[in-house]
């Protein structure tokens, strides 16, 4: 795709911050194929925001964010990329799902599928009932991030939480020996048990499936 001058920008203004003493634990501990410059992911953050700061057009934040992470050489040029995804005017837009979906799909870490998560919760305080036919979707996918994804994308909604979804992508994922779902599984439910803790007890009662990694995760703060 076209070049971005707002992707330039941020690109120098992370090269500028680097830390090189720095990179080599940050690549060791994410076990990640591509290199670090040495910007710790809040600094990458911030200084995306100031570098974006007073740009309200959308369609050139996303594609500075898709120039970042497509021609990444470094992982904080894909941080940057997911902190522009959540700037104000790009918020809850459900015409990104695909971008976020890429990054899930390309990043295929922990990391970048978390921060997408958190994206979609906005979208489904935006999207409600569109974005919930997608998860379901989402939940059996081949792709296990995808699925992570799903179950996770409604960490922080409190009351919000729509509970025949999360018990449908839990219930989809249930029985799936990956650990990266089983611990998914178990964070949805001890996040929601801050907020619905009867219903967390119940679920977990009436699913014996569930790992003892998730059922663990899930109970963790309810005794």
């Amino acid at each position: 795709m076209a070049s971005s001058p707002l992707a330039d920008e941020i690109r120098e203004a992370l090269r500028d911050a680097a830390d090189p003493a720095l990179a080599p634990g940050q690549q060791a501990y994410m076990k990640s194929a591509m290199p670090f410059l040495g910007v710790r992911v809040p600094e990458v953050r911030r200084l995306t925001r100031e570098t974006a700061r007073g740009l309200p057009d959308a369609d050139e934040l996303r594609d500075a964010a898709l120039v970042l992470w497509r021609r990444a050489e470094f992982r904080e040029e894909r941080y940057a990329a997911q902190a522009l995804m959540a700037l104000r005017p790009l918020r809850g837009r459900l015409d990104l799902l695909d971008v976020h979906e890429e990054m899930i799909r390309t990043g295929a870490w922990w990391d970048h599928v978390d921060e997408v998560a958190h994206r979609l919760a906005d979208l489904l305080d935006a999207h409600p009932a569109e974005l919930a036919v997608e998860l379901r979707v989402w939940a059996d996918d081949e792709d296990f991030w995808i699925r992570r994804a799903a179950i996770i994308a409604q960490l922080q909604r409190k009351d919000r939480v729509d509970r025949a979804l999360l018990a449908d992508a839990i219930e989809a994922n249930i029985a799936d020996p990956e650990f990266f779902l089983r611990k998914a599984i178990g964070w949805a439910l001890r996040d929601f048990a801050r907020a619905d803790p009867d219903w967390v007890r119940s679920f977990v009662d009436t699913h014996p499936g569930l790992s003892p990694l998730s059922r663990r995760e899930a109970l963790k703060h309810l005794g």
